[in-house]
Formats: structure tokens, sequence, C-alpha cells
């Protein structure tokens, strides 16, 4: 691990291998540039769940997804530090797809905290009602839910010729 500028002598909420055996199968972890300005996107515009915040690391939860989010510095030691201190581009070509949150909220809280809205809330032909934001990092969020007639029933069903 790189550099930790959490002060000397300060515990964070749990053991990092507690954490780390309560994550689920997949998770997500991001490194940030300031884990304060990037967990309060998270908590303002995707309604996430802050657990714990620190100058080095966050906890939050976006609706079933466990996200951490690290400050660029604990990862000074990793061959992607050059490039982030150099001001690279984060998430080109991964967009983060989350269904079950409520794109037109999410979008509503974007305007109101003056986050990067990317798409509007549309009903899209793969059977979504999407919004798409950015967080303050430049990680792209697709949050939406099912619409008719992603929702069902499934079945067999006959399908037409172009």
């Amino acid at each position: 691990m790189g550099t930790r500028l959490r002060p000397e002598g300060t515990m964070p909420w749990m053991p990092g291998f507690r954490y780390g055996a309560l994550l689920p199968p997949l998770a997500l972890n991001l490194l940030v540039s300031d884990t304060e300005r990037a967990a309060a996107f998270y908590r303002d515009v995707l309604d996430a769940e802050v657990h714990y915040r620190d100058i080095d690391f966050a906890a939050v939860r976006v609706g079933p997804a466990e996200v951490m989010l690290h400050a660029d510095h604990t990862h000074d030691d990793h061959p992607w530090s050059a490039d982030l201190a150099g001001g690279a581009t984060r998430g080109v070509g991964a967009q983060l797809r989350l269904l079950g949150i409520d794109p037109d909220a999410v979008e509503a809280r974007a305007r109101e905290h003056g986050a990067q809205l990317v798409a509007a809330a549309s009903d899209k032909g793969h059977g979504w009602r999407e919004t798409l934001v950015r967080d303050p990092d430049g990680y792209e969020w697709a949050v939406g839910v099912l619409i008719d007639p992603a929702k069902g029933p499934f079945g067999p069903h006959e399908v037409s010729a172009p």
C-alpha cells in the first residue's frame, strides 16, 4: 500500500481485514483525488450510505453495490500513480451500471448539486429508464430501473424477421 495521511494513532472504523471479509463477491475500488469530495457526490447524488470516510479512504454503499474510494496517495506505489498524478482521465471506457435506482431522482439531485449530468433520464431500447452521471473524478454511472417489456413476464416469444 502507498502513503497514508490519516493522523498517526487514529484508527479507521474497522480493521482492513474485517472490512475485506465483509465485502460482497463483486465490489468496486475507485481511486479518487479527494475522498471527502467523492463521498459527498455519492451521498448527495446517488443517495449512497457513507459507512466511513477519512483522508485516505471512504466506504460507501450505492444501492446494492459496495464501493471503496481510495485516495490517490494510498496507491502511490502502483504503476497507475504517475498517470493519475499527470492528470490522466479516469474510467475511460468503463461505465458502471446499477439497476434499481430511480434515474429521475438521480438526475434531479445531480442538477441540484451541480454534478456532471451526461444524459438526462430517458427510456432505452435495452429495457431500462436510465440517466448517466459522472462523479468528480470522471467515473461514469448509468443508473436506472426496468421498464416494459423488460419487466416481464419472460418466456418463449416469437421474434419477427427484420
